[in-house]
């Protein structure tokens, strides 16, 4: 099982990421990753980091598909490619409906479509077998009805990997089976190993649509787990509980919150109902104590060195293949070092 590690959104604490970045490439992590929502974005943080470090692999998770069309973000994949010789790594989300339509003006649409055309294009402009032509439900090139002039383009540059690894970041069902289907690998939100379960049925019938002896021995299982390291347990999950009260409460509306519908999904219904409540309400730090503390359990490595160490396993028997850790200092990257590596 390899190691990355996120740093997440960019603050005022950039000389921090860059540091912790250089000591996960000196101890031999696989990669390093940044996201972004509505503040920093991913590309200029993740260029700043590539920059600074010599071997670890670089990616997004997650580069926006409403914020950039599917030609600007293959022209950004291929440009970071070349510039890192072959470090990195495209992460592609969706996002949501606020995001989506509250921030970048987008319907939001039919988003299993639209993750299928504009992944097809990115790989067609990166073979760059032919000028580039597309007409589908979402993206129309060259596109018709304009000034006529518009004419099928191939990219100038000749990328270093036409076939540069694409992850799919994806918590519903559908939306995982076509990360299995046609990504090289799948990035989860809140992912629990003890629920493989959960995501099997998704993921194996991705992989029957893919055809070729795709499984998850050639499929890169890439989950995100945040680290709370301290001899106090319940300090630890007090750590982690904002962030998950924040997504499973707040991050979508009633009825339309992806992570809540997660929650539930692993058995936590009345949970996530009360924390939805609760944070709608206004009464955030009540929502944040309604969450289960078997559910940070579940979803994150918290308390001391040794329980970590245990609780490791269940993520190789789950047969994740990276795991990215969300973790802010360096002492605790150096300890997942000593670990897992």
């Amino acid at each position: 099982m390899r190691l990355g590690i996120n740093l997440g959104y960019w603050g005022s604490r950039a000389d921090n990421h860059v540091g912790l970045a250089q000591e996960a490439d000196r101890l031999g992590y696989h990669s390093v990753w940044t996201a972004e929502a509505y503040g920093s974005d991913a590309v200029t943080t993740l260029t700043w980091v590539a920059a600074q470090t010599q071997r670890i692999n670089v990616g997004t998770a997650i580069m926006q598909m409403p914020a950039r069309t599917p030609a600007a973000t293959a022209m950004t994949a291929a440009t970071l490619d070349l510039l890192t010789g072959g470090r990195f790594m495209l992460g592609l989300g969706l996002s949501g409906p606020q995001v989506v339509e509250g921030w970048h003006g987008v319907p939001y649409g039919n988003p299993l479509v639209r993750t299928r055309e504009y992944i097809q294009i990115v790989r067609t402009i990166l073979e760059r077998a032919e000028p580039l032509e597309h007409h589908g439900e979402h993206y129309d090139i060259p596109v018709r009805g304009g000034s006529g002039l518009g004419k099928p383009l191939k990219l100038i540059i000749h990328p270093l990997r036409a076939n540069l690894p694409i992850y799919l970041a994806a918590i519903g069902p559908k939306n995982i089976a076509l990360a299995a289907e046609i990504a090289d690998g799948w990035l989860p939100a809140f992912f629990s190993p003890y629920r493989m379960d959960v995501f099997r049925p998704s993921l194996e019938a991705g992989f029957a649509r893919a055809g070729g002896g795709k499984n998850l021995q050639n499929f890169d299982l890439a989950v995100g787990a945040r680290i709370a390291v301290g001899d106090d347990l319940d300090a630890c999950r007090r750590q982690v509980k904002p962030g998950i009260a924040l997504y499973i409460g707040g991050m979508g509306a009633r009825g339309r919150n992806f992570y809540n519908d997660l929650a539930r999904r692993y058995g936590y219904e009345d949970a996530a109902i009360r924390i939805q409540d609760l944070y709608l309400a206004g009464r955030r730090d009540e929502a944040i104590a309604a969450v289960p503390d078997a559910l940070v359990d579940e979803v994150a490595l918290c308390g001391p060195r040794e329980r970590i160490a245990e609780r490791l396993g269940a993520y190789r028997d789950a047969g994740v293949t990276t795991l990215i850790c969300g973790a802010g200092n360096v002492e605790t990257i150096r300890m997942m070092a000593e670990l897992a590596l």
